[in-house]
């Protein structure tokens, strides 16, 4: 590629990330940082390009707790399970995967010439991995109010709808192994981590014909919910 095509690349890159910043209603300081987001583990094409693995840990984080603070203050009177359930609905990669949709990333996300977003497999991954990312380059960028403010954005709404919680994920588990006539599904504390007074736990759950899928929470009952939405979500079992 000359040097022509190569700086024509660039500028349509450059605009295509414009476009989403107003999308996103947030400017980057640190342009970079947007960039790492939307590149894929797979695109080696830029030497010395970070992927955005690291930044979709940090927003995976952010999220978690940006969420869970939000819950508290809409929902006053709802039990721990209660919340968990409604956390464990609205960060799910489906969910994740749809506003990354709507935000338009399949069109900026960096990918390897041999990957192709469109009918992949993995692309709901690929684009709920790079909405956490996201999350996490805002964070870097900007702080936790500027991250708070745009999470809730893209999120309030689906927040506000659910005022009934999530059915139990244990109960909705254990009704289809029942329809199958397969046994009652197990649950076993794998880890018990932190001090008494803040506990997690983590636990898998196993159900015939299945493989076992992990969840966690900050009690037992919780992080077995998790396990089993986890499932459910994993084996699309509604």
């Amino acid at each position: 590629m000359d040097d022509s095509s190569t700086a024509s690349t660039s500028a349509g890159r450059s605009e295509r990330l414009s476009a989403l910043e107003d999308r996103l209603g947030y400017r980057f300081t640190k342009r970079a940082l947007l960039d790492e987001a939307l590149t894929h583990a797979s695109h080696k094409s830029v030497a010395g390009q970070a992927d955005n693995e690291r930044l979709e840990f940090l927003g995976d984080r952010v999220l978690g707790l940006v969420i869970a603070e939000a819950l508290l203050d809409r929902y006053p009177d709802a039990s721990e399970g209660a919340l968990a359930l409604r956390l464990n609905a609205l960060v799910r990669k489906e969910t994740l995967a749809a506003l990354a949709e709507a935000l338009g990333l399949s069109e900026v996300i960096s990918l390897a010439r041999s990957e192709k977003l469109e009918g992949s497999r993995a692309r709901g991954t690929i684009l709920s991995d790079a909405c956490e990312a996201l999350m996490g380059a805002i964070y870097k960028d900007g702080g936790f109010l500027p991250a708070r403010d745009f999470i809730l954005r893209i999120l309030g709404p689906q927040i506000d709808m659910l005022a009934d919680a999530p059915q139990d994920a244990k109960t909705t588990l254990q009704e289809w192994a029942q329809a199958r006539s397969r046994p009652t599904p197990r649950y076993a504390i794998i880890a018990r981590e932190g001090p008494d007074h803040a506990p997690r736990f983590k636990v898998s759950v196993t159900v015939d014909g299945l493989l076992p899928q992990e969840g966690e929470g900050a009690s037992k009952r919780a992080a077995e919910q998790a396990a089993a939405l986890a499932l459910i979500n994993r084996e699309k079992l509604q």
